[in-house]
């Protein structure tokens, strides 16, 4: 957006070789392939001509293959033509410029600024030096060029980019609908304009506005992208790669996007494959391979590809605070979560995005780490209804509603969840537990356990068990865990417990109690003080027997 989309200094400056009228049966002209936006049938023509002892003709047809390759977004084969075009005949300032431009989309920010320092101020020029004062990051002189921008159409453009890229995409959206206004023709603002409500989740309305310009452009592949893309949030990966295609692996400008495209709309299938070359081309690919890799558990990963990296905008800020709080949990870092906590609470605090879904989600997680769990479902419940059946928003939601003794709810919430890497997790296991218990079914939390391994996680979520249904009145449960806990670790912490639930169990049954209830009675309770090696258990057996009539 720093530059106009017509021609550009060096190759407007003179006449188009062989671009003089000519009849319906000649072949096509150079004009009639930069018309169409041909720019490979362009290139294919100029190299065709290039063989000329005329140097100035020479120079010419070198200028507008570098015109070509630059459209055709080869910016680096286009910085070698301007490079080939010096060596010809003497450097002028508008070859320097072009050449810098090149420089910039290459990412050459430091060569770029060196290059144009000396050169007198155009508003191409100022248009760079524009953008590239937020390439480092140079707020003070971001706003002093912004003031010497002028009302024309590339000048606002650029200001309007400059709103995309801080994510003030209202702002964007403003200019373009003004410059709309006054100039109807000029259709590729509609895809800016799509490209600003995709980022605001308006996908239908940037579908509505993309299809103006793919009507005339059919073709045009940043339009068909970007319409892969809404079909991507709109429906499925399967349906986004429908609409790309054709346009795939071809070699065609954009295919950098396209392959990376590919692996988000196939749930990172081909991530590492495609990913780490990317790295350095499209910013996107470093994010989503983070992303990759915390999906499968390789925080560490994660941490080293962002750690280096200053947030701009939300969603780098909110996947930042996601990585530090899952390396915190990780190495049990109280520095980690706490960066966590900052990153989120920025998120979600802000006015920008404290309305938006992203926004609450972060500001939930932020209090989730903090612990303070009222505050986190005030935020997810204003957004429950965008989440009903996501496993993930239901698993978080249901930890909250356990925090805050809302058991029921959350026993609820999580029988829904179906995926099978969730429901094998500890943490889910003793939650889903405590909830069967608080909710009056302990036989649900005991069957959890025997279906768990015989592992230290096993063994604590026994003992959460035998603890939550003593606490709860719930005996009988609670003395078969104590019992096997008494098993693996005969202390006397354990049997004291196993002689209390047992002598539970024995008030429930004479109290007629409707708490859970051994299947034999009194027998059963018999059978695990009989168990045990503890010299009190016979002298138990010897009282309930006395007194069985009492309890029967």
């Amino acid at each position: 957006m720093i530059l106009s989309r017509g021609k550009n200094d060096s190759a407007s400056s003179r006449h188009l070789p062989n671009a003089s009228n000519t009849s319906k049966t000649a072949p096509p002209s150079l004009e009639e392939f930069i018309m169409k936006r041909d720019y490979t049938g362009a290139k294919v023509f100029l190299e065709f001509t290039l063989d000329s002892e005329d140097q100035d003709k020479q120079i010419i047809i070198e200028q507008w293959l570098a015109f070509c390759y630059f459209h055709l977004g080869d910016y680096q084969q286009a910085l070698e033509q301007y490079q080939k075009i010096q060596r010809l005949e003497p450097a002028t300032n508008g070859l320097n410029l072009n050449k810098a431009v090149c420089m910039f989309y290459l990412g050459m920010y430091e060569e770029a600024q060196n290059l144009i320092a000396d050169i007198p101020n155009t508003a191409l020029k100022l248009r760079l030096m524009f953008h590239l004062a937020h390439k480092f990051n140079n707020e003070e002189q971001v706003m002093n060029l912004l003031e010497t921008l002028q009302a024309q159409v590339e000048d606002q453009l650029s200001v309007a980019s400059m709103h995309y890229l801080r994510a003030h995409y209202q702002e964007s959206v403003d200019i373009y609908k003004r410059l709309l206004l006054d100039n109807k023709d000029y259709t590729a603002i509609n895809v800016y304009l799509a490209l600003c409500f995709y980022k605001m989740d308006y996908y239908d309305m940037s579908q509505e506005v993309l299809e103006v310009y793919l009507n005339k452009y059919a073709d045009s592949t940043i339009a068909i992208n970007l319409k892969a893309c809404n079909r991507f949030r709109l429906f499925s990966g399967r349906v986004a790669e429908q609409e790309i295609k054709n346009i795939s692996d071809n070699g065609t400008f954009g295919a950098d996007m396209i392959r990376h495209n590919l692996v988000v709309f196939r749930n990172g299938e081909g991530a590492l494959q495609v990913f780490p070359s990317l790295l350095n081309i499209i910013p996107e690919a470093r994010l989503n391979l983070a992303i990759y890799y915390l999906k499968n558990g390789e925080v560490q990963e994660a941490h080293s590809l962002i750690k280096e990296m200053q947030p701009t905008v939300p969603h780098e800020y909110i996947l930042k605070g996601v990585i530090h709080a899952s390396l915190g949990q990780h190495l049990n870092s109280r520095e980690h979560i706490k960066t966590a906590q900052q990153n989120l609470h920025l998120v979600g605090s802000s006015t920008a995005e404290c309305d938006t879904i992203p926004g609450r989600q972060a500001m939930a997680s932020a209090f989730f780490l903090y612990g303070q769990f009222e505050e986190v479902l005030v935020y997810m419940n204003s957004i429950r209804s965008y989440f009903v059946s996501d496993d993930i928003f239901n698993y978080n939601f249901a930890q909250a509603k356990c925090a805050t003794g809302c058991y029921k709810e959350a026993e609820d919430l999580l029988m829904q969840i179906s995926d099978a890497d969730i429901k094998n997790q500890h943490t889910y296991c003793m939650i889903l537990a405590k909830c069967h218990i608080h909710s009056g079914r302990p036989e649900l939390a005991w069957n959890i356990f025997i279906t768990r391994d015989s592992s230290s996680e096993a063994f604590l979520l026994l003992q959460m068990i035998a603890n939550e249904c003593y606490k709860y009145g719930e005996f009988w449960v609670a003395a078969k865990a104590f019992d096997m806990l008494e098993k693996l670790d005969p202390s006397p912490e354990n049997w004291e417990g196993k002689r209390g639930a047992c002598a539970g169990v024995l008030y429930n049954l004479a109290t007629k109690s409707e708490k859970s209830r051994p299947h034999n009675g009194i027998a059963d309770v018999i059978g695990l003080l009989r168990d045990s090696s503890n010299p009190q258990a016979e002298s138990m057996i010897k009282v309930i027997r006395k007194n069985a009539s009492l309890v029967k």
